[in-house]
């Protein structure tokens, strides 16, 4: 492998940001000191007034392979993720066919392993009649990031409702569940109250506030019964913050919680601009859920940032809003706006890294990843916080061609993206020779 020794560069990591030399060899990260004179032979980077990060660790994408690949592939999709400063993902199961046996689960990875520039891990699916193949996953907790269940229906025909199902997944699993939380009976009954509900504006009243909370608090609850350990997926309700304390790290929380981007930035008052470009589930809300986010990722109640990446193509979204499928592509440009938001100060560059970084590698017990420390994996991105990046049609990599910030200006650029101690992504250009690795855990 190469060895890159990074120099001068502002190293944020664990709270803290230094400048110092950063050497990488054979894909791990070798040394790190004020000043590194003994790296050989190595390709050097000059970081001077540049930011060295941990590589983002995504816990929640759809990169919609095998059997939707007109929406996305694993390949192109890892793509958009290394040019954002994503070196790792965890990619859902409701694909076609979905992940719900260990054989259909392993493909995926073959799939990964063969064509994905990112490190990738992969969910392994629940259905309602799964439970047995399911909580095989036990026996291979060191390679497997989890178990998805859709306590809600989103895209792709995977709802759990039976609870003799929910209760055996429960009490049995040895790894992490993580679950989308929406309660379909509350659902069912907001759609007879908005019968002609023809636009997306109508979607968080339907998918309110109550069809989150009911379902998150019955995962809450199972989760406490059984001693499980939970995660819930993409919060988007002020109310469900009432589930989650920051009295402990993450590393001793039995249920922690993720927030998505979109969540922190739009609002129900985006639909009038965005319509079903925003369409997603769970819905994005009244302007009073996102300030209730924000001030809980912030005391630490929340306790992951990802995307929930979701492509569809451009012409699936143009049809009316009761046809549009729900998700929004989100993977390429999640660092960059986060990075908008440490330069409006509403978020330190530090919680920044702790949130979308060391975070996701506490959650999910990530074997030596998703910090900046010697001899740990060289998953590394190198930002520019003072040179601007503008998001257009030709320099968007999602397979789909479009993305909701197309024509905004962040403030910042990702210069470069190192996996595996191999730069991958460099001033616009992506190393497609490279391959990324399976992702393990230590568990």
């Amino acid at each position: 492998m190469n060895s890159i020794l990074i120099k001068n560069i502002t190293v944020v990591n664990e709270g803290k940001s230094e400048v110092c030399d950063v050497w990488v060899k054979d894909g791990i990260i070798e040394k790190i000191a004020a000043t590194i004179t003994d790296a050989h032979g190595c390709r050097e980077i000059n970081g001077e007034g540049l930011h060295l990060l941990p590589g983002v660790i995504d816990d929640q994408v759809h990169f919609r392979e095998p059997g939707l690949t007109q929406k996305a592939t694993i390949a192109t999709e890892a793509r958009a993720a290394v040019a954002g400063g994503v070196t790792s993902f965890m990619e859902m199961p409701n694909t076609n066919p979905p992940a719900i046996t260990q054989e259909l689960l392993e493909a995926k990875y073959d799939i990964g392993a063969a064509t994905s520039v990112a490190n990738y891990s992969f969910f392994m699916g629940v259905s309602n009649s799964n439970a047995e193949q399911a909580l095989l996953t036990n026996k291979k907790k060191k390679n497997i990031c989890g178990i998805k269940i859709f306590m809600g229906s989103s895209t792709g025909d995977m709802l759990v409702d039976n609870y003799l199902t929910l209760n055996k997944i429960f009490s049995e699993s040895e790894v992490l569940i993580a679950t989308h939380c929406e309660n379909e009976q509350v659902i069912a009954a907001n759609k007879l109250k908005y019968p002609d509900a023809n636009d997306a504006s109508f979607h968080p009243l339907i998918r309110d506030e109550e069809a989150c909370f009911e379902s998150s608090f019955s995962a809450v609850q199972l989760a406490k019964t059984h001693n499980t350990r939970l995660h819930i997926l993409h919060i988007s309700t002020a109310i469900e913050l009432k589930l989650f304390t920051n009295f402990f790290p993450i590393s001793d929380k039995r249920i922690t919680s993720e927030v998505c981007v979109h969540h922190l930035h739009f609002t129900a008052n985006d639909y009038a601009r965005y319509g079903n470009l925003i369409k997603c589930n769970p819905a994005i809300k009244a302007p009073a859920n996102r300030d209730a986010l924000w001030e809980a990722l912030l005391d630490d109640r929340l306790d992951i940032i990802a995307t929930d990446h979701a492509p569809h193509t451009w012409e699936e979204k143009q049809q009316p809003y009761s046809k549009a499928p729900a998700g929004v592509p989100l993977v390429q440009h999640t660092l960059l706006l986060m990075l908008s938001y440490v330069k409006e100060k509403k978020i330190t560059l530090e919680k920044v890294v702790e949130k979308m970084c060391h975070a996701p590698a506490q959650c999910f017990q990530i074997s030596e990843r998703g910090y900046i420390r010697e001899g740990y994996h060289a998953d590394l991105v190198i930002v520019n916080l003072g040179e601007s990046y503008k998001v257009t049609k030709e320099n968007i990599l999602y397979k789909c061609g479009w993305s909701p910030f197309e024509g905004q200006s962040f403030p910042a650029s990702v210069k470069y993206t190192i996996v595996n101690g191999n730069v991958v992504y460099e001033n616009g250009i992506v190393d497609d020779t490279i391959k990324g690795q399976r992702l393990a855990f230590d568990r």
